[in-house]
């Protein structure tokens, strides 16, 4: 019997997305809910980066200021990234640990079949890169980060169906040490969506449905679509605030 997986779809401001996937992870580990895919619209446009990241080493902060886009801090570690409401889809898979490997490069190969599945469907021809990308003729266009927490695992990740990369190279900052080892010497050398990829133009609706089959046919699950329950809600909202402080945001500057 395939197994049911609770679907969620929701947009929102990224200190309420970062908060919903906290309150998911939390509860879950507390089994007061299923394991959950959601997929997700980050709006307004902003930027998230990974815990251990330094501001000032990740961002241009004097343009990301000048064009008023928000950022926060996740929970999870890996990179920066520019949530492009009219071009990019994130997604969040919370499972006990359990049922996963042991190994974080190991969950990370096996959650993210899920985008390399759902990129195949829209045509791009797909491959996931050790330690956390998913690329297309070897320029990134997903990311993923991970934790793991309380026995649970919340892993998250980017599908760029349609991101602006001439605005993400901008306003994000990576070393040119770490883009060296890539084969690059900028950002946007480096990057590419699946639209660029295929030639055509991708809409927000084809790039969801590509990630709901793509996760359904990699983790061999059927997506029971469902609303988040005033429980998470709740907890999501209190847990909002700490994701707008500038404490929270300016953990390492």
């Amino acid at each position: 019997m395939v197994k049911e997986v609770r679907y969620v779809f929701i947009e929102g401001d990224v200190y309420l997305q970062m908060a919903i996937d906290e309150a998911l992870l939390y509860l879950r580990s507390k089994d007061l809910i299923p394991d959950t895919l959601r997929l997700y619209v980050i709006k307004p446009s902003a930027i998230t980066i990974g815990y251990f990241q330094s501001v000032s080493r990740c961002l241009n902060l004097e343009l990301v200021k000048e064009r008023d886009i928000d950022f926060t801090r996740r929970i999870t570690g890996g990179g920066s990234v520019y949530h492009d409401e009219n071009g990019e889809i994130t997604y969040a898979f919370i499972t006990k640990a359990e049922n996963l490997p042991k190994e974080p490069e190991e969950i990370f190969r096996v959650i993210t079949r899920g985008v390399v599945e759902a990129a195949k469907y829209l045509g791009a021809d797909a491959e996931f890169v050790p330690l956390n990308d998913v690329v297309i003729g070897g320029r990134k266009f997903s990311g993923q980060a991970m934790t793991i927490k309380f026995g649970t695992v919340l892993q998250h990740g980017t599908f760029m169906y349609d991101t602006d990369l001439d605005l993400l190279s901008k306003v994000l900052q990576v070393p040119l040490a770490k883009l060296k080892t890539k084969g690059v010497v900028n950002i946007r050398s480096r990057v590419i969506t699946i639209s660029e990829s295929i030639g055509r133009k991708v809409s927000k609706e084809e790039a969801i449905e590509a990630l709901k089959k793509g996760f359904s046919k990699a983790l061999g699950i059927k997506l029971v679509e469902t609303s988040l329950t005033p429980l998470e809600l709740d907890l999501a909202k209190s847990l909002r605030y700490k994701y707008m402080s500038g404490k929270w945001k300016f953990l390492r500057p």
